[in-house]
């Protein structure tokens, strides 16, 4: 645990340093980052999502309830490479939304469900531990709970990938950036992608570690 969060914490400074560099890189073209998402959008058929701006740094995300391809302050008026692949990446989870990619179908899905779980999770945790010498039955429903929440930290990590993937096919093949500044959102992506590892190997440890108190505590029993 202690590993993981080492990691997280270097992944995370990793991320806003390749930013904040790429953030002072002026993309070639002069085009923002809102231009981009639409150009991107567009180009892909799809007429329904708006892109609109918000705040915070690093709060880019799509969201499939209102279809909105949100970008920050920084990537929605930036003019930098940074600010490209961000929102080309952002509007690759517009694209497989409309072609139906499995991977964020089944993340789609299990969202009503963790919505729920969370909110109980730490208690029923919690719980569990202290009643773990009397009954395991609180800590075996912890554990599957949590169960669901790993899987669904696991099954994010092929839909970020595919998004940046298809974010950076379709930077280069359109001409957006150049080869140097596709070096580069290719790098800001993988960065951005390892937090996602990093998270999921975290939930992954997390897990593990209330599965052997529980095995423990029924070993003892």
């Amino acid at each position: 645990m202690i590993v993981i969060f080492g990691l997280s914490a270097f992944v995370s400074w990793r991320l806003r340093s390749k930013f904040n560099e790429y953030s002072q890189i002026g993309l070639s073209n002069g085009l923002s980052g809102a231009e981009v998402a639409q150009e991107m959008l567009r180009q892909n058929g799809i007429y329904d999502v708006r892109v609109m701006s918000v705040e915070g740094m690093l709060t880019d995300h799509y969201n499939p309830q209102d279809k909105t391809v949100n970008l920050s302050a920084d990537v929605y008026y930036g003019r930098s490479v940074a600010a490209a692949a961000v929102a080309a990446h952002e509007c690759g989870h517009a694209v497989q939304h409309k072609v139906a990619y499995g991977p964020l179908q089944f993340r789609s899905a299990m969202v009503p469900v963790l919505t729920v779980s969370s909110r109980y999770l730490q208690w029923v945790l919690l719980a569990g531990v202290l009643l773990l010498q009397s009954t395991p039955i609180p800590l075996a429903i912890g554990v599957g709970l949590f169960a669901l929440t790993t899987l669904f930290s696991f099954v994010t990590l092929p839909v970020e990938f595919d998004a940046s993937n298809r974010a950076l096919a379709w930077i280069q093949t359109n001409g957006v950036v150049n080869q140097r500044e596709y070096g580069y959102a290719k790098d800001a992506l993988w960065w951005a992608a390892m937090t996602y590892v990093v998270a999921a190997l975290g939930s992954l440890a997390t897990l593990l570690y209330y599965a052997s108190l529980l095995m423990g505590g029924r070993r003892s029993d």
